[in-house]
């Protein structure tokens, strides 16, 4: 089973990104699960949202503790809060950002990928020029970090779930697939 974690604060998507990383799981033909947990629901406060998929079906209803993935929406979560805690052994870490994952000064030993998803999501007109949406543009960066979904299938899923403007959220998603920066080395 595959379990991704992602943190975000209200308004950025971080719910919408974990049903629509499920939404191309499916299409790859994944059994899928995805749920949000809230604690103060108000925009700006911190989210977070699961993602599960296998190959059997997913019986597990519990938040994700210790997952494959963590994707970080807002990079200022990376401090104060334990963003990587309980990532598993060969974990990978997709962060928000327009630095390179190797100045974020993330305490892991773990792989580390970064893609300026504000910066693309502006350009592509997603959300407020003072609050971008970065949900497609990180979700469009996630098979950059996860070989078991093809950009495709996020596509799809983009195209197909979108609650607005669904070709604005896949040229967004394109180019942040093609932005992904690695950790030198």
């Amino acid at each position: 089973m595959i379990e991704v974690r992602f943190h975000g604060r209200g308004g950025q998507g971080a719910v919408v990104a974990s049903e629509l990383l499920a939404a191309a799981a499916f299409h790859e033909g994944f059994h899928v699960a995805a749920f949000p947990f809230f604690g103060v629901e108000r925009r700006g406060a911190p989210v977070t949202a699961f993602t599960r998929f296998d190959a059997s079906p997913i019986r597990i209803k519990s938040g994700v503790y210790e997952p494959d993935y963590v994707v970080v929406l807002d990079p200022t979560l990376l401090r104060g809060l334990p963003i990587l805690s309980g990532l598993k052994p060969g974990g990978k870490v997709l962060v928000n950002s327009p630095k390179k994952p190797e100045v974020l000064g993330l305490e892991t030993d773990r792989p580390v990928f970064t893609v300026d998803a504000t910066r693309i999501a502006g350009k592509h007109r997603i959300g407020s020029r003072s609050m971008p949406i970065v949900n497609t543009s990180v979700l469009g960066a996630f098979p950059r970090v996860c070989p078991d979904i093809r950009l495709e299938a996020v596509l799809a899923s983009i195209e197909e779930h979108s609650p607005a403007h669904p070709e604005w959220n896949v040229a967004a998603a394109k180019e942040a697939y093609e932005s992904v920066l690695t950790q030198e080395g």
